[in-house]
């Protein structure tokens, strides 16, 4: 039996005036009313320019959205994906309802709960019962059902303590904690979530894309915006990447994120700092790091290509130090964690190297983060994203298609006997 459509887009497009407030001016506002009096289309519908953050504004107006459609069904897990200023939130307000398409229209069957940012829905001079119970009536809940859920919603958030507290003095992870648990706890058959789940720690969110999967299997429909691919690709049965307000690719989800990664990660080899700007702290600041692959080619980098990995960087105080090494794919998940041995390092100019040979890696976007690491333990500081590089396939055999599986690719011996 086919599932029934709960959202469905039909050509929904968003338009901004650029460096305004309102709807405009009195003059385009009366060029429009004249234009649509006469039955003509509304003239600043056609100088709008793309929302690309890279190139400057040419017009007043931009495309937040440009002709999207799609449609969710009941109990499916949405993934949208695109980088800053894609239109990703833009989206998920017109699925809220907390602003309208400019052009085309979305139709929902059912209640939604949105947690689109910090303490959305939240009064800040109320408690934290007294917004559940708010939460609860604006979702239509009785008081009945609200009370059935209240204490997993308190355990859940982990707030017992402060939930007769006013949310005004709870922190960013608290209200989050409190929102995304209300929002889950009190049965919408839509739930949409945008990025805010990053304000949480780590064990937070594995706790929340636990509940998000509970939900979904209890036949709801999710739609989850993130810049996290590894929550996207266990989460989300399907995908939708934007870029600039335009719909770029739609369907499975391990698709859709492969064309995301490749269009829109760069390589970045090599950074650099002088030491009066160079990232870092008190402790010991970070000068250069650098890709060097060990081939005639050095724009790519093979499967088999050896590649040496260097670091320059200042101690400022005498410690015991020890540098770790991070290597993520950019889907979110880590190849490994590799670390020097911890010396006592005196201030002064270091230099560091890490050689990872040919024949590890698999064909694959990678990014690195590195640490610095006090005492085998404590973290004094660290860089994230620090360089990112691509290591491509020597060839697809005509039996293989697509990526090649397994997080790396090692040439091992292995024979028949």
């Amino acid at each position: 039996m086919s599932k029934e459509v709960v959202i469905k887009a039909e050509g929904v497009s968003k338009l901004y005036r650029l460096g305004q407030i309102g709807t405009g001016t009195l003059s385009h506002d009366l060029k429009r009313w004249w234009a649509v009096t006469r039955g003509k289309e509304d003239p600043y519908l056609k100088i709008g320019v793309e929302n690309d953050r890279t190139k400057k504004a040419t017009s007043d107006y931009a495309w937040a959205l440009k002709d999207i459609n799609f449609e969710v069904k009941q109990g499916d897990t949405l993934g949208i994906i695109g980088k800053n200023g894609a239109g990703k939130s833009t989206l998920l307000k017109i699925l809220s309802r907390v602003t309208s398409p400019t052009q085309g229209a979305v139709k929902v069957k059912g209640r939604i709960a949105s947690l689109l940012e910090v303490g959305t829905g939240f009064h800040p001079e109320l408690t934290g019962k007294e917004n559940i119970y708010m939460n609860g009536a604006i979702l239509g809940m009785t008081r009945k059902e609200i009370n059935r859920n209240f204490d997993e919603i308190v355990n859940f958030a982990g707030v017992e303590l402060y939930i007769n507290t006013p949310v005004k003095r709870y922190s960013s992870g608290m209200y989050v904690r409190l929102a995304f648990a209300v929002a889950a706890h009190l049965e919408p058959e839509i739930l949409i979530v945008d990025e805010v789940l990053a304000v949480g720690d780590a064990e937070f969110q594995k706790k929340c894309l636990g509940k998000m999967g509970d939900v979904a299997s209890h036949g709801r429909t999710i739609i989850f915006v993130s810049h996290n691919m590894q929550a996207v690709q266990s989460l989300c049965k399907s995908t939708m990447y934007l870029k600039a307000g335009q719909l770029q690719d739609y369907g499975q989800t391990s698709a859709v994120i492969n064309k995301y990664l490749s269009k829109e990660v760069k390589n970045c080899l090599q950074r650099s700092w002088e030491r009066s700007d160079a990232p870092g702290n008190d402790v010991v600041s970070l000068l250069s790091a650098q890709i060097i692959p060990r081939t005639d080619d050095s724009d790519v980098i093979l499967i088999s290509t050896a590649i040496d990995i260097e670091f320059r960087f200042v101690v400022h105080k005498e410690m015991d130090l020890c540098l770790s090494f991070l290597l993520y794919t950019t889907s979110g998940n880590c190849i490994f964690n590799v670390g020097t041995p911890t010396e006592v390092l005196k201030p002064g100019e270091y230099h560091s190297r890490l050689k990872i040979p040919g024949r590890l890696l698999n064909d694959d976007i990678y990014t690195i983060n590195l640490l610095f690491v006090k005492d085998t333990s404590v973290i004094v500081y660290q860089v994230e994203d620090l360089l990112t590089f691509e290591v491509a396939d020597e060839v697809r055999t005509a039996q293989w298609y697509g990526k090649w599986p397994g997080a790396i690719r090692p040439d091992l011996d292995f024979s028949l006997l």
